[in-house]
C-alpha cells in the first residue's frame, strides 16, 4: 500500500466537528490579524485567507454581523462586500496570475456551509491543470505555497491598492 504524507490536514481534522462558536465572529473580535489571517477590515465586513484552503490564495469575505443567510444583510454591507470582491480578485491576480475564479456562497448546511449562521463568500484562484489525480486517487489536495507567505504577497498589493485609493 502507497502512502500519502499530508501532516499538514491534521490541524483540520483535529477542529473539524469540535468546532464552537463562529470564526467570522470570533476572530476579528481577537485583534490579532496576522495570525487569524485577516487581510483586511473595511466598515462592514473583513477580508481573510482561508486556513484550510481548496487551493493557494482561498479567500473569504464576511460581514462583522453574524447573518445566516444574504437576504439578512443591510445594502452598505452587501456594497462593502462586493468592494472586498473586486479588491481580492485585483489582489490575486497582480500576486499569483490565476486564470480564473471560482466565487462562491454557500448557504445552509446541505449546501456546503461550514459556519452555516454567517454567510461568507469563497474566492478560490484556479489555474489550467490545477485539478490533478491527487483529490481523486489519494483523497489528498496538494497545496503548494504557505498561508504565511501567500498572506504577505496579498497584504502587500492590499496595502497598495489602499493608497492609491487615499
Amino acid at each position: 500500500m502507497d502512502r500519502l504524507w499530508a501532516i499538514w490536514r491534521v490541524a483540520y481534522i483535529r477542529v473539524a466537528n469540535k468546532q464552537r462558536g463562529c470564526i467570522f465572529c470570533e476572530l476579528p473580535s481577537e485583534r490579532k490579524d496576522f495570525e487569524n489571517l485577516i487581510l483586511l477590515r473595511s466598515k462592514y465586513a473583513f477580508l481573510m485567507l482561508n486556513k484550510f484552503p481548496y487551493n493557494p490564495g482561498h479567500l473569504m469575505i464576511a460581514p462583522y454581523r453574524h447573518l445566516g443567510s444574504l437576504e439578512f444583510l443591510k445594502e452598505e454591507e452587501v456594497l462593502d462586500m462586493w468592494r472586498l470582491l473586486k479588491l481580492s480578485i485585483r489582489a490575486l491576480k497582480e500576486t499569483m496570475a490565476p486564470d480564473g475564479f471560482n466565487i462562491g456562497i454557500n448557504v445552509g448546511k446541505v449546501a456546503g456551509a461550514g459556519f452555516e449562521g454567517h454567510v461568507h463568500v469563497h474566492v478560490v484562484p484556479r489555474w489550467n491543470g490545477d485539478t490533478n489525480f491527487m483529490p481523486i486517487i489519494a483523497n489528498a489536495k496538494v497545496i503548494s505555497e504557505s498561508l504565511e507567505s501567500v498572506y504577505r504577497e496579498l497584504r502587500k498589493v492590499i496595502d497598495e491598492v489602499k493608497e492609491e485609493k487615499a
